[in-house]
């Protein structure tokens, strides 16, 4: 049996060597290293994939989150509504803008921001919201889209971990994760479901003023070289990465779809365990699988982990410090609020490999590794 890795990137890559190579060594040729043409049919083939007018490239998924916010003219002061359960890039530009994060609950199901906690934490100061599409499920976008348009808030999209996923509304129209929103944004960090061989990240909007603004911001708030009308910074997905990206692009719904076996396979062997809760899933969406997820129930997470570590087998705690927890939101009220899901969740949650090129004899290995210390 192979080594088990949380995300296998050598195996996948030496399945797809000969495009890559080829690629990379195309961009070589051309020494055209930032922007150009693998840049440009990238931003066209995702926005073609994703069915958005725009897609903006830029240097990584936290600079997709700033440039949002800066390119919406959120004010110092005004306040962005966001889960606390999520990774920190999520709310750390809300604070690094000078904006204020106001951290609400998700959803015990999902991992979700939960609709009805946005409804009770909106006041004056509210300007947006920053829905998190968690471990590849898609938060609830129609009700969120609802509130967003009676309280005329921004929503801004984090779906560095689902993309590709679809959503379904009530009416049987489908959009991808990522492009309901004002504007949605992804990572394309080596390990995401289309991930680079290094940092990247995009914008995506419907909106061609605003998809205009965003080009600028991320390039030094100009559009004409040396003629800058705005503060922006320098944000760039450079040419090898989007060689790479374009290849893998072609390869999503596959992916996707491998990691949707693999889940499966999981869901199976722990089904109606009393003391595994595995991935819900919400009839609205499709499911990407970033993460493959378990809520454990009166079970020792740090023992199973430690257990399963010295078995040769990786597992990951997603995230083991909400964010309204953390000492860099203190000057926020962090220690203040009360997200008795979010603190329940971040007690018990534990994420197990799940990759494109997961086998079947590693996973029995895995699960009955898991059981085994269960039933113990």
């Amino acid at each position: 049996m192979k080594t088990i890795q949380m995300v296998d990137l050598k195996q996948q890559y030496l399945k797809i060597k000969s495009e890559i190579d080829t690629a990379l060594l195309n961009v070589l040729d051309s020494s055209v290293f930032i922007g150009g043409k693998q840049v440009t049919d990238f931003a066209a083939n995702l926005s073609k994939y994703l069915g958005v007018k725009h897609t903006i490239s830029c240097a990584n998924g936290t600079d997709a989150l700033q440039i949002a916010m800066m390119a919406l003219d959120l004010q110092p002061g005004d306040e962005v509504i966001t889960p606390s359960f999520t990774y920190i890039a999520t709310t750390e530009v809300i604070a690094l803008l000078k904006l204020k994060p106001v951290f609400v609950d998700v959803d015990k199901r999902t991992f979700c921001i939960d609709p009805a906690a946005i409804k009770n934490a909106i006041t004056p100061k509210t300007k947006a919201i920053v829905p998190v599409h968690l471990y590849g499920h898609t938060a609830n976008m129609e009700e969120i889209m609802a509130i967003a348009e009676e309280h005329n808030l921004f929503v801004i999209e984090d779906n560095a971990q689902a993309i590709g996923g679809d959503y379904i509304f009530k009416d049987g129209t489908k959009k991808k994760s990522g492009t309901i929103g004002t504007v949605g944004c992804t990572s394309f960090f080596p390990s995401k479901n289309l991930g680079c061989y290094g940092d990247g990240g995009a914008m995506f909007t419907n909106d061609d003023a605003l998809a205009e603004k965003l080009k600028m911001i991320a390039n030094h708030g100009q559009k004409i070289k040396y003629y800058h009308e705005m503060v922006g910074c320098n944000s760039r997905l450079d040419a090898m990465q989007a060689a790479v990206l374009n290849i893998k692009l072609s390869l999503l719904d596959e992916y996707i779809s491998a990691r949707q076996k693999a889940a499966g396979y999981y869901d199976k062997a722990f089904a109606n365990h009393p003391k595994i809760t595995t991935p819900y899933r919400a009839k609205y969406c499709t499911h990407v699988f970033h993460q493959y997820t378990l809520i454990l129930n009166d079970i020792n997470r740090d023992e199973l982990k430690s257990f399963l570590e010295k078995n040769n087998i990786p597992s990951m705690i997603y995230y083991p410090v909400p964010a309204h927890r953390q000492k860099m939101f203190e000057a926020f009220g962090g220690g203040d609020y009360n997200l008795p899901i979010t603190d329940w969740l971040a007690d018990r949650v534990i994420s197990l490999p799940i990759h494109t090129e997961l086998e079947e004899e590693q996973q029995l290995y895995i699960t009955k590794k898991v059981l085994e210390f269960i039933n113990k």
